[in-house]
């Protein structure tokens, strides 16, 4: 007999359900029972689809139909076939009455197969993902390494989902291997928000191996991020949908046994929908005409047959799970346990319930059990939840076991079960922040109101609104904070700020500034002393907003009425204040001012404590921001990682992506493609969890850069696209940003008037009033509007755009006086390429001084062509190959096949991955950069993509860029080569 682990190893919510290999077609009342009829359409599709993850790789199938239509049946059938072409099917199902409970269809299918692997994949998977993945499923609990936090104190940020949906995936490839998996989820019309997450991101990641996943659901009431898997999915996805039988096929169904009256009576009751045809074709004591109306009055029928004693285990039955334990249905129906047991032996021989394993039983099918569960008083089922709650504490278990059944049978001024319902909600805060707010919820409808509660009142809504906020439920975050500031004393002016600015950055997020706005203003209007320290945070949250309309005046205006300090503010205000001052000043091209109020902030951040850096941490964004536009990126960058890493701990995932973002850009900048790539793919993700379009446009549009510069163009303009395609941000600083972006996709992309047009667009030149984006970005898109046209042969408008490039360009700004010369250089080099390798050359030491690798690099490949028009050959090739190798070093493989390509018509004889003949400086013994050596030598250790990428903390994509880069420089096409390659002396 199987282990039964105790519930206190039982991991995050502590509720086993538990998968099976095989899936057993219902018993029914056909001639040969067990036997599909019909369905040969999605049989072959199936097979098709099967077929196509065997030689292709991952394929997403979807199966819809409605409630009975038979794709439990037919999901049987795609097992067999899964099974027939060598992958492991692994089923589970979602339930109705535990549609809260995180993870729970993949728990069903995974968590057997999981325990009978567990050591074998304890060598396989890196430590922190182990500790990820034992939140969720209990046979990985036990044997779990010792939890520790993800970073410092502990994530409590959104992006927690983000890192274990990785983990999840790693560990669906890891069972994929070595013949491939079909995983497949029944009723995910069910399913809890945080699978669903899951499930996006499997879709838009999808594993490297021979993956089926297969969802059925019914498309009335299945969610819209579920329906929307197959079209994201593309030509991965097939959809099978399942329809009624024609009259043909319920005969066959049915059998000789059944006359053709009484079969086509039955069809026409039932539609042709199995599930029903089966319940109404069990009432053989009737006659036809006395059917009933519908078939759940036919559920009734049958549930009346059973005897007083049955019916109530049944009802106790569906009142405990929807896989439950005989001992526990015997609580919630008050009988003895030999009473419940000889009740099941009833509810077997009827086919209510059939056995599982362990010991358990499982309704024949959900709408079996709902109707059981209706047939109860709705009274007695109140006291049943009562009973197994009061059970399960007894036992030890878990407060998210106790919980479904406490929301359940709670009553008003319960303040056990009110305090059950919070610590669950706490417990999958991190993973499951839609669970949490439900549950929190419930726990504040529980509360009475009055002066004794208030305060915890209060402290709960604002959690409440966090998790609200974290899943993404932005517009239910927002009500709460509305709710939170109505209960709010009227002078208790200092938490109504704070609730109020919260309230204010979700409208943002929301893409309603004109809401947030009006709620600060009315906010400080009910202030006695509009200037006092209270009204500060509301102050601040409205420069923030102005300076996002590009209202820089208007945020200087409010400024100007803040002074440095005060002695009645609160610890971090100061600093805060210091940190917005920058960007407007910056804006109004008051450079020397904004490069002082940067040196100030910075002092006054860097001796700040994290908890007033987290009370602050949207005004420490835009210091981040600032500096990178100033070209101050070693300190950005250093603001932007610690800011990240307090954003993870306070859990402020709407700052975090912004966070990640903006340090995906200062990545850019400094030529660390790699790390910026994945930096803006965690951003991305981040915001999909947060459903915020302002943070998803801004997400994509470091990606679009990231991914044009790295060489993937085609990655490149699709995020772009998407981010023009959002239509939010109209007017504002980053649907600017965005249409820059997706120019310079278009220029790597090779589509070079497209990639104008969109320049042009977003440096104002096509209708607007003044640019909407920083100097420095309007100055860099003038450079290259520059390039463009002298590559087109325009040189007169090349030089036009140089002029715009000097005239734009400010001397307190070292980081971008480089960008002057390489815009006169492109004008030059058609018709004095002498000259305009001589500026090439000086706007490559600029650049590289600035720390601006990628532009120096660009100079370096300008300085190349044009001494090679000019005959001198030596120095065009020395130029390209530091250009090369400068490209290779920061990523960019497009640009340094250029660089290479340039190389070889001059030529040079450079290898298959090399960015010149010889590895330049810093390189390593096979031409590797330091990151390659790392990479390769964990590869050489045994390690597997997705182990190197959680340890290095890159993601998979961007250890599979560089062990492509480290196969390519070492002349081998496998990880055994290479390993094997790296140990040979010499």
């Amino acid at each position: 007999m199987r282990r039964r682990r105790p519930w206190c190893s039982v991991a995050l919510w502590g509720y086993e359900m538990k998968s099976r290999e095989t899936l057993r077609p219902g018993n029914g009342v056909t001639a040969a029972p067990g036997t599909l009829v019909g369905r040969r359409d999605a049989l072959d599709a199936f097979a098709a689809t099967v077929g196509a993850t065997r030689e292709h790789g991952f394929r997403l199938l979807t199966v819809a139909g409605e409630p009975g239509a038979g794709k439990t049946r037919l999901l049987a059938e795609l097992a067999t076939i899964a099974r027939e072409h060598g992958l492991t099917p692994l089923w589970g199902r979602a339930a109705e009455f535990e549609q809260l409970m995180p993870f729970s269809a993949l728990v069903d299918a995974l968590d057997d197969h999981l325990e009978a692997r567990c050591d074998e994949l304890a060598g396989r998977l890196d430590p922190a993902q182990a500790r990820r993945l034992a939140t969720v499923f209990p046979a990985l609990a036990a044997k779990a390494p010792h939890p520790e936090p993800d970073a410092g104190p502990g994530d409590r940020s959104g992006m927690v989902r983000y890192r274990l949906y990785r983990a999840l995936r790693q560990l669906i490839d890891e069972l994929a291997a070595p013949g491939g998996l079909a995983l497949i989820l029944d009723d995910v019309h069910w399913a809890d928000d945080g699978s669903a997450e899951f499930l996006d991101h499997l879709v838009r990641h999808p594993p490297r191996g021979p993956v089926l996943v297969t969802l059925a659901y019914r498309p009335a009431q299945v969610t819209p991020r579920v329906a929307a898997l197959a079209h994201i999915a593309g030509g991965y996805g097939n959809q099978v949908t399942v329809g009624p039988l024609d009259l043909a096929e319920v005969e066959a169904f049915l059998g000789p046994g059944v006359n053709r009256a009484r079969a086509r009576a039955l069809y026409e009751a039932s539609g042709g929908n199995p599930f029903y045809l089966e319940a109404l074709a069990r009432m053989s004591r009737l006659e036809v005409d006395d059917l009933p109306a519908t078939v759940r009055a036919a559920l009734r029928v049958e549930l009346g047959d059973l005897s007083p004693a049955s019916l109530l285990v049944a009802q106790a039955a569906a009142v405990t799970a929807d896989e439950f334990e005989p001992a526990l249905a015997a609580v919630a129906a008050q009988v003895e346990p030999a009473a419940a047991l000889d009740a099941l032996n009833e509810l077997v021989a009827r086919d209510i319930v059939r056995a599982a394993a362990g010991g358990r039983f499982r309704f024949r099918h959900p709408l079996v059990r709902q109707a059981v569960y209706e047939s109860a008083a709705a009274g007695w089922r109140l006291a049943a939840h009562g009973r197994l709650a009061a059970r399960l504490a007894e036992l030890g278990a878990p407060a998210t076991v106790r919980a479904r059944h406490y929301e359940r049978a709670g009553s008003f001024g319960d303040r056990r079960a009110a305090a059950t319902l919070v610590e669950a909600a706490r417990a999958v805060a991190p993973q499951a922040p839609v669970t949490a707010a439900h549950w929190l919820r419930k726990a504040l409808d529980l509360m009475p109101d009055e002066p004794a509660t208030l305060e915890e009142r209060l402290e709960l809504l604002m959690e409440l609104s966090r998790a609200q906020g974290v899943s993404g439920r932005l517009v239910e975050g927002r009500d709460t904070a509305r709710e939170l500031l109505r209960l709010l004393p009227p002078g208790d002016h200092a938490r109504r700020a704070r609730a109020a600015r919260i309230c204010a950055l979700m409208e943002r997020q929301l893409d309603r500034p004109h809401e947030a706005r009006a709620l600060l203003l009315d906010e400080l209007r009910r202030m006695p002393d509009p200037r006092a320290a209270e009204a500060v945070p509301l102050r601040m949250r409205l420069v923030a907003e102005s300076m996002m309309r590009v209202d820089f005046r208007a945020a200087q205006a409010v400024l100007d009425l803040m002074p440095d300090s005060a002695d009645d503010w609160e610890p971090g205000i100061a600093m805060a204040v210091a940190a917005l001052r920058p960007m407007p000043a910056y804006a109004a091209g008051r450079v020397a001012e904004a490069l002082r109020s940067a040196d100030a902030a910075d002092r006054l951040v860097g001796v700040a404590l994290d908890d007033h850096l987290a009370e602050w941490l949207d005004a420490v964004a835009w210091l981040c921001w600032a500096e990178t536009y100033l070209g101050r990126c070693s300190a950005a960058l250093r603001h932007f990682d610690r800011a990240e890493a307090v954003a993870r701990a306070t859990g402020q995932t709407y700052i975090l992506t912004n966070l990640l973002a903006g340090r995906a850009r200062t990545l850019v900048v400094l030529g660390r493609l790699p790390e910026a790539l994945e930096t803006a793919e965690e951003s991305v993700e981040g915001a999909r969890l947060l459903n915020s379009g302002q943070q998803l446009v801004f997400a994509l549009t470091q990606l679009c850069l990231a991914a044009a510069l790295s060489g993937d163009s085609g990655a490149a303009v699709s995020a772009g696209e998407e981010a023009v395609r959002a239509g939010v941000g109209g007017g504002e600083v980053w649907g600017t940003m965005a249409r820059q972006a997706l120019g310079v996709a278009l220029a790597a992309a090779g589509r070079p008037e497209e990639a104008t047009e969109r320049l042009l667009e977003a440096c104002g030149e096509a209708g607007a009033a003044t640019p909407r984006m920083d100097h420095g970005t309007l100055l860099a898109s003038y450079e290259l509007l520059g390039g463009a046209a002298a590559a087109q042969g325009r040189p007169a408008e090349a030089e036009a755009w140089a002029d715009r490039v000097a005239a734009l360009a400010d001397p307190l700004l070292p980081a971008f006086a480089g960008l002057v010369p390489l815009a006169r250089a492109h004008a030059l080099r058609g018709g004095d390429p002498g000259a305009a390798a001589a500026l090439a050359e000086e706007a490559a030491g600029l650049l590289a001084a600035a720390e601006r690798r990628l532009d120096a690099g660009r100079a370096l490949l300008a300085a190349g062509l044009a001494h090679g028009e000019a005959g001198d050959r030596r120095t065009a090739r020395e130029r390209l190959r530091a250009a090369a190798e400068l490209f290779r070093e920061c990523g960019a493989r497009a640009l340094a096949g250029q660089a290479v390509r340039e190389q070889r018509r001059l030529g040079v004889r450079v290898a298959p991955g090399h960015g010149g003949p010889a590895a330049g400086p810093g390189t390593g013994a096979h031409g590797l950069t330091p990151r390659e050596e790392e990479i390769a030598a964990l590869v050489a250790a045994g390690l597997t993509n997705g182990q190197i990428a959680d340890r290095l903390f890159l993601s998979v994509r961007t250890v599979e860029t560089h062990l492509s880069h480290v196969f390519a420089k070492l002349g081998v096409s496998s990880r055994v080569a290479a390993a094997t390659k790296l140990h040979r002396p010499g």
